[in-house]
């Protein structure tokens, strides 16, 4: 029986969806995509549900980003690109257009498209071991799922412009300090926080927390869609690159520095 990508649950007016694939740090694969916007999208329509949490199984890892199978040849994966950004833009615009609050519990690392899953939510919580990196950068290609907006909203160009171009790893405490995350527990506090969140945004006005969610929407992200779609057109484009083939074999471990030399 095939394992769930993604599992998903109910309870007292709280879905939680948690990413499911531990062994692989939780890197999303194009199945899990999939599942994430079927998912998503079951919780925007179903009104008994008053606030989502989204977080993953295991204590090692919220999610690595996507991940590149390595059976895979260069132009599987740039395929793979092209289909799977479909889905995470469908997330990622669910969860800005859902009308009730999203609260990421991020258990782990959380790297590439991972921060960008976590960049959408509406409260972003992590444990005190928890790191972040941008990672894209450093595998040849660029950002997408509304990382290039999302991230600067949250923490500023400049230090969005840090992470694109340094790419380093960002402990809980700088996040933050910079922003990037609301609340920072205790490891064995993660859980009880997060549901505690949950259980007060459920019990809120619902129809005031919509409108106002929607209001900021229209401040600040009126053009999500268009510049994801930007995104994707980008990641395409550059998918052909001599650098990424680079960034490739550094992910499948087959070398361990990449020489990119801007072709």
């Amino acid at each position: 029986m095939a394992k769930d990508l993604i599992l998903f649950s109910k309870s007292d007016g709280i879905a939680t969806i948690s990413i499911n694939r531990p062994e692989v740090y939780n890197a999303l694969n194009g199945a899990a995509f999939r599942e994430l916007a079927d998912i998503s999208n079951e919780c925007f329509l179903d009104e008994s549900i008053r606030a989502v949490v989204l977080t993953a199984v295991g204590d090692r890892a919220f999610c690595m980003g996507g991940g590149i199978d390595p059976t895979d040849s260069i132009e599987n994966v740039q395929t793979s690109f092209s289909i799977n950004t479909v889905s995470l833009m469908r997330f990622v615009s669910d969860i800005r257009r859902m009308p009730k609050p999203v609260i990421a519990s991020i258990n782990g690392i959380c790297a590439g498209v991972g921060i960008s899953l976590a960049a959408a939510c509406d409260i972003r919580i992590c444990h005190s071991q928890v790191v972040f990196k941008q990672a894209y950068t450093s595998l040849g290609i660029n950002q997408d799922g509304g990382w290039t907006q999302l991230m600067p909203l949250l923490i500023g160009l400049s230090r969005a412009s840090e992470m694109v171009f340094l790419d380093e790893v960002i402990t809980a405490e700088k996040a933050l300090q910079w922003g990037l995350v609301n609340k920072v527990v205790a490891s064995e506090a993660l859980a009880e926080t997060t549901l505690k969140y949950a259980q007060q945004m459920a019990r809120g006005a619902t129809q005031a927390f919509a409108n106002s969610k929607a209001l900021l929407n229209k401040s600040v992200l009126p053009y999500l869609e268009t510049l994801m779609e930007e995104e994707r057109q980008s990641l395409l484009k550059v998918s052909l690159t001599e650098d990424f083939r680079e960034g490739v074999q550094v992910a499948l471990r087959q070398k361990s520095v990449p020489e990119f030399k801007g072709r």
